[in-house]
């Protein structure tokens, strides 16, 4: 299985960076009130979103509802902006600086480059960044003193989501198809090849992956929910997959169209949240889900801000700490085989015991 280096799978970013030069405008930052208990301070907590934007049911959703909730225990109101492109990123953090936010929270590696160039203007204001290492040069260390990234081995639960389509599927073929070819994009198709690989040994089949080879494979160039991630849903499905991972927010949404237009039973995987709970829409086509705890990761750095616990020591969720997992069967619970579920413990048990090695540029 490939092994990819922290180095070199991180390099994709700086490009990412470079490439938000585009056009566009912010919109205006907007208070999301706080009703939790306490008495109020004069801590200041604030986040941005990446294009994808809060409601997305996913990545963005999750960091805001884990950064409300903190500002509701510190009895403080959360100032949130949303981005509609990637330009407003600098000027979106930028307008969190001039509110006189304590701590920033911004949302996915597209905002590394930004991020950084913030933090480093001012050193008096604590940020956190969600599923990046806002280390833009490459030498292994974070690019300001003041930024806590926080990070998910999601290959881990991905390795189980791949054990189980492997074990579902009819067809003997599956499929993934991400947004944009990013670490974090691919680290969940990576993981989920693994997964059926590892499946293929142990059981002795053939289960094939399509959309993914270990080391590129089929995106759809962005992160939207539009008909260029439907066609790309439909050209798995035209290849005979009956289970389909989408990896990158909102286009999960246009892969559920595709399968609802098929005639025939495909299973979707989610992941970030859990969709079955998030999106009630597409519970009956959810097999699983890979999770994420960017809401508990969020939650813990805000509140920890607001105590003046701050701590910019990189957090690492792994299936070991809970950062990283796989969700229930909900509505396929009694379509998968009786076993899978004694077996998938089995395994994140010998995943965490290293006896089970899973790849990916976080696993160092």
């Amino acid at each position: 299985m490939k092994v990819t280096t922290k180095k070199a799978a991180l390099g994709g970013l700086a490009l990412f960076g470079a490439a938000v030069l585009l056009a566009g405008c912010a919109s205006a930052p907007e208070g999301d009130g706080g009703e939790g208990g306490g008495e109020a301070s004069d801590f200041q907590p604030c986040m941005v979103s990446d294009a994808g934007g809060f409601d997305d049911k996913s990545f963005n959703q999750l960091g805001f509802e884990g950064a409300t909730k903190a500002a509701d225990e510190l009895g403080v109101d959360l100032i949130d902006v949303q981005s509609d492109s990637e330009t407003d990123y600098a000027p979106n953090i930028t307008s969190l600086v001039d509110q006189g936010c304590d701590v920033i929270v911004t949302v996915g590696f597209a905002l590394s480059a930004a991020t950084v160039e913030s933090a480093l203007a001012n050193p008096d204001i604590e940020y956190v960044i969600i599923d990046d290492a806002a280390d833009n040069d490459f030498d292994g260390e974070v690019d300001a003193p003041n930024i806590k990234p926080i990070l998910f081995d999601t290959a881990q639960a991905a390795f189980l989501g791949g054990y189980a389509a492997a074990d579902y599927t009819q067809t003997n073929t599956v499929g993934t198809f991400g947004g944009m070819n990013f670490p974090t994009v691919s680290i969940f198709m990576d993981g989920f090849k693994q997964g059926v690989d590892y499946y293929n040994e142990q059981k002795g089949k053939g289960v094939t992956v399509l959309g993914w080879d270990g080391s590129d494979g089929l995106f759809t160039g962005g992160f939207e929910a539009n008909d260029t991630a439907r066609q790309t849903a439909q050209s798995l499905i035209d290849q005979n997959v009956d289970v389909l991972l989408p990896v990158g927010g909102p286009i999960y949404q246009s892969a559920a169209s595709a399968i609802r237009e098929a005639g025939r039973e495909i299973a979707l995987l989610g992941v970030d949240a859990d969709f079955t709970e998030t999106d009630p829409s597409v519970a009956d086509l959810v097999l699983t889900s890979i999770l994420k705890g960017i809401d508990v990761g969020t939650y813990d750095a805000v509140l920890a801000a607001g105590n003046d616990e701050f701590d910019t020591t990189p957090f690492v969720g792994t299936l070991e700490n809970e950062g990283v997992g796989i969700a229930p069967f909900h509505e396929f619970e009694s379509k998968v085989s009786s076993t899978l579920q004694g077996e998938l413990d089995d395994l994140k048990a010998a995943i965490i015991a290293g006896d089970v090695e899973v790849t990916s540029y976080l696993a160092e």
